[in-house]
């Protein structure tokens, strides 16, 4: 995947129907302001050594955000639920741009809203993840980081941006995960550097794997 079209989407309501902030728009915009950055910074231009013939990993562009409203989330959604809405909303959602081998799409949950993937538990079992479903579309979901295990001694900024950063690498050098730079043992170039964080600019982002210097940087 070279990172050209990044698009994120937001759950914002419960089961109820009251707004549940994310947790607030100030939060949303910190998000947008870090994707507006990343995609053109040394985040990706670390990445140049994960290019292949014909596919050359390059600076992107981040092209919107939407908030998703229906349906109505409860204290847990599943990936197949996931799936589903963002499935819906590229076909019915003018807002939402439609997929191409270089589009990813960003999924961002309330707090309070766990996610159910593959029989697991965001902030049992993960922090985040990206996958891909139907004819090529790619997508990350962040859970909100409501636990210790997933904040690290973080503001919630922090956490988002670092996990973020993590899914959306892994993204571009996995796409289909498994298929594209593995390791069997430890995983994707993000999960070898899980938890290992330098600032880029304003924004804290985990480092990743670089299998040429065999080091985390």
């Amino acid at each position: 995947m070279i990172p050209s079209e990044l698009f994120r989407c937001t759950y914002r309501l419960n089961s109820t129907g009251h707004q549940r902030v994310f947790p607030n728009s100030s939060l949303a915009n910190q998000i947008n302001d870090f994707f507006k950055f990343v995609v053109n910074s040394a985040l990706i231009d670390q990445l140049a050594e994960y290019s292949v013939a014909g596919q050359t990993i390059a600076h992107g562009s981040f092209i919107g955000t939407t908030t998703i409203v229906q349906p109505t989330l409860s204290h847990s959604v599943t990936d197949a639920a996931i799936q589903q809405t963002l499935q819906q909303e590229i076909n019915t959602n003018s807002a939402v741009p439609k997929p191409d081998a270089n589009s990813l799409y960003f999924i961002y949950l309330p707090p309070g809203t766990a996610v159910v993937q593959g029989g697991s538990r965001s902030c049992q079992a993960f922090c985040g993840y990206h996958d891909t479903f139907g004819n090529g579309i790619y997508y990350a979901v962040m859970p909100f980081p409501n636990c210790a295990g997933c904040l690290g001694g973080m503001t919630d900024l922090d956490a988002l941006t670092s996990t973020s950063s993590h899914e959306f690498c892994e993204a571009i050098t996995d796409p289909v995960p498994g298929q594209g730079w593995y390791d069997d043992t430890h995983g994707e170039i993000g999960d070898i550097c899980a938890w290992q964080t330098k600032k880029l600019g304003n924004y804290t982002v985990q480092l990743e794997w670089s299998n040429k210097d065999a080091s985390c940087k």
